[in-house]
């Protein structure tokens, strides 16, 4: 009975110690991040269009607003742009008497109007054409306002889901290349996967000149056990 009990005994220690060291080694991980980029074309463009009118008649200014905005129209349908992707805002007043400037007095006109006709099209190549000929209406006595912050120019990419699977696919493929070079230079080999995470994409213009080019970003985070 004695002798069973000790060989049960070393039994149970090699297997508690087998198992230490199962557990020991299944701690030995490796993080890596692998990371996907693409260029792409954006594919929405969204184009405002504003002017601004000043006049000392409200009735006259209203009626020089709403028949440039028909030449603005005039000269986007002309372009090749439709009903469907031309909308006209309604324009913004200011009447400067009622602001009590110190120096409303001495301004010439009272009243300033502002409206912005957008253009909201999926047809790019034919957005940047047309920005390119709106000299035209400043010749039709059209003064376009500079784009700042709220009258910019943007260009959207919408079909990250057509190209999210691929990226998805490289970054993981240029982590565990990372990863196996990782175990090959610390003299392991690389096991199966602990966990992983995808980080979030990111589209950004490629650079300040060309906003219609986006450059789509993914890094994703994988954890790998090694062994001996």
């Amino acid at each position: 009975m004695g002798a069973f009990i000790c060989v049960g005994l070393v039994l149970l220690g090699y297997l508690i110690s087998s198992a230490a060291l199962k557990v020991k080694g299944m701690d030995r991980i490796v993080t890596v991040k692998g990371l996907a980029e693409r260029e792409v074309e954006a594919n929405i463009a969204i184009w405002p269009v504003k002017f601004a009118e000043v006049n000392n008649d409200l009735s006259k200014l209203y009626s020089v607003i709403e028949s440039k905005s028909g030449l603005v129209v005039t000269f986007l349908k002309k372009n090749g742009f439709t009903d469907d992707e031309i909308t006209i805002s309604q324009p913004a007043i200011f009447d400067r008497q009622a602001q009590n400037y110190a120096n409303a007095s001495k301004s010439r006109f009272r009243f300033a109007a502002s409206t912005t006709v957008t253009v909201y099209s999926k047809n790019v190549p034919l957005v940047r054409e047309t920005m390119k000929k709106v000299v035209e209406l400043v010749k039709e006595g059209i003064a376009i306002s500079g784009q700042d912050y709220q009258n910019k120019t943007e260009f959207l990419f919408t079909d990250l889901n057509k190209i999210k699977p691929a990226m998805i696919e490289e970054a993981t493929n240029n982590a565990r290349e990372v990863a196996i070079k990782f175990a090959k230079d610390s003299g392991s080999k690389l096991g199966k996967i602990k966990n992983a995470s995808q980080g979030q994409f990111s589209i950004n213009d490629r650079d300040a000149s060309t906003h219609y080019i986006k450059k789509v970003r993914v890094v994703s985070t994988v954890r790998y056990y090694l062994s001996d």
